[in-house]
């Protein structure tokens, strides 16, 4: 019996990222699937979005109150009509052979949950493509989120995750978290049992952030979130999670080196790291503006991330704040 999907997006306000994921669905080679549009106490009007490809896509619309895009997703999870629930961020598009693909590699692959690649579109900007890089790269954070090779213990993520819905409702959907909701989910997939898995062939296009103070904000927020992650999950605690931060700290050790003993071996350090960035992301991109914007991207997702996973651990281990305390922001106020 071939699989059913149903297609999530909880949505705040992107109205024109909405319009490019539809038109990027109308265009599907496998046209079986629902989507479910959840917006999220949005300010601008998304009805007429909507409108637009009610005749193309089995698509329905609920708008509720603002309470992060967890707590919408499991909104939309209660109404889907599927067996399968593939949640994609409003700021993606899909390739047109997504759903089929999907679906081939739910008939030959035993899982409770998968995820896929996030890429950058030709059509991305030079800074979206060097934040992509940054994201993804194997010498940064990308390359700490799991991959093909290690399949059982892959982390999908909200921007392109597909769950059972049975299973999904049995565990209870995403928690009260607004942050790190979705590698809060993949581990407590685990926890009760059930394996993930990564299908190479769906990967999306993840525009991500446009503007550095955006981005920046963002990843020093997934920082707050990792220890938060590890307190609840401890059973998945891995020490490359400090990676970022000792980054920052290395950094700064640097600095005190080169002005207080006149001595700059560790900066050299850095140098170096910041060739292998700038000749890894020449190599892939064949671009040297986005090579050279990679090296400034790296830096702050390492430094912003850094700082967040630190300011968090001292907070949750050396302060023993309770998390809803330390960053009341990232849980859903009931």
């Amino acid at each position: 019996m071939q699989k059913t999907i149903s297609i999530v997006v909880a949505i705040f306000n992107r109205k024109d990222e909405l319009f490019e994921l539809l038109n990027s669905l109308i265009a599907q080679t496998d046209k079986d699937f629902e989507v479910i549009i959840v917006d999220d106490g949005s300010f601008v009007d998304l009805v007429p979005t909507v409108e637009t490809f009610k005749e193309m896509l089995n698509i329905q619309y609920f708008k509720k109150a603002n309470s992060g895009p967890g707590l919408s997703r499991n909104y939309g999870a209660n109404r889907a009509k599927n067996d399968w629930l593939v949640f994609v961020d409003s700021d993606v598009i899909v390739e047109k052979d997504y759903i089929e693909n999907i679906k081939k590699n739910l008939e030959k692959t035993d899982c409770a949950a998968f995820g896929g690649a996030d890429k950058a579109h030709k059509g991305f900007n030079l800074l979206q493509k060097a934040i992509s890089y940054s994201m993804t790269s194997v010498f940064t954070t990308g390359g700490i989120r799991g991959s093909k090779k290690a399949v059982t213990r892959f982390q999908p993520r909200s921007f392109n995750m597909g769950v059972n819905k049975e299973i999904f409702l049995k565990i209870g959907g995403f928690s009260e978290m607004r942050i790190g909701e979705d590698p809060d989910l993949s581990m407590t997939i685990w926890e009760n049992g059930y394996q993930t898995a990564f299908f190479d062939d769906i990967g999306v296009y993840h525009k991500r952030r446009t503007d550095l103070g955006k981005f920046s904000k963002q990843v020093y927020q997934f920082g707050c979130a990792r220890p938060i992650l590890n307190q609840r999950h401890p059973n998945y605690v891995k020490p490359t999670f400090w990676f970022p931060t000792l980054f920052l700290l290395g950094y700064v050790a640097g600095i005190l080196e080169y002005f207080l003993l006149q001595k700059g071996f560790v900066l050299a350090c850095y140098g170096f790291y910041t060739l292998v960035i700038f000749v890894h992301a020449l190599y892939l991109t064949k671009n040297i503006a986005i090579a050279a914007q990679a090296i400034i991207t790296t830096y702050i997702q390492m430094f912003s991330y850094g700082y967040g996973f630190l300011e968090s651990w001292v907070k949750l281990n050396v302060l023993k704040m309770k998390p809803e305390d330390a960053f009341p922001k990232h849980f859903h106020q009931k």
